[in-house]
């Protein structure tokens, strides 16, 4: 029966990969890898043999038709991305809307992702909240904060290292010195930590202490009266 597995990877302990997604890594008949040099370790590692092909956001737009034709002459595929769970904040969602359009099972096993740990470590409301990922470079920046700002429920950002600061600088400017933030940083990994405290308070400490590794913010939606 041919089926899109979506499977997730660790986000860096090697330990976190289920022994779900090995079994199903091992089975299909080909894997989708966003890096076939950094996948091709974690194969090796859990002694995964099954072929491999590149599957990233610069060429899922003209490998999905030939996809979706494997697919249906009753092959099985799987999609991994460099880390954590596919088509968040990776490739995997153009890939998986042409297989419910074409009537394909999609199966997309629990695993690794970064923003749940970040966000549950925060300490900021969960119950409510919004996933924005990484915001616009440039055009649209200011739009988004702007809405942003009259957003009620916990947001969660992914930040690159490199633009951290200046992203705390922004939500002072848009969210105000007191909004509630929290910076996770290398979740799962041995120099994993987490910075709680005002934008302000976070700004200060990243200042002085320029971080390095994969980075999850947790902001506190706008307080109600």
């Amino acid at each position: 029966m041919s089926k899109l597995y979506l499977v997730p990877t660790p986000i860096g302990n090697l330990e976190d990969m289920t022994f779900r997604a090995i079994k199903v890594l091992k089975e299909v008949d080909l894997i989708l890898a966003e890096d076939t040099r950094n996948s091709g370790k974690l194969l090796k590692h859990f002694e995964i043999g099954t072929h491999m092909q590149s599957h990233h956001m610069h060429n899922e737009h003209k490998t999905v038709e030939n996809l979706i034709a494997r697919l249906k002459s009753g092959e099985t595929i799987a999609l991994i991305s460099d880390a954590g769970t596919p088509a968040i904040s990776d490739p995997g969602f153009l890939l998986t809307r042409a297989c419910v359009e074409n009537k394909i099972d999609v199966e997309c096993l629990p695993g690794a992702t970064a923003f749940v740990p970040a966000l549950v470590n925060s300490g900021l409301p969960n119950d409510k909240f919004v996933f924005e990922g990484f915001l616009p470079d440039k055009k649209g920046r200011q739009t988004r904060y702007l809405a942003l700002a009259e957003e009620t429920r916990t947001m969660i950002l992914y930040v690159s290292p490199h633009k951290l600061v200046k992203t705390l600088a922004e939500f002072i400017q848009y969210f105000g010195e007191d909004r509630a933030v929290s910076v996770s940083r290398e979740l799962s990994k041995l120099h994993e930590e987490t910075i709680r405290g005002t934008a302000t308070e976070v700004l200060k400490h990243f200042e002085t202490k320029p971080p390095k590794g994969e980075i999850v913010v947790i902001v506190g939606g706008k307080p109600t009266k």
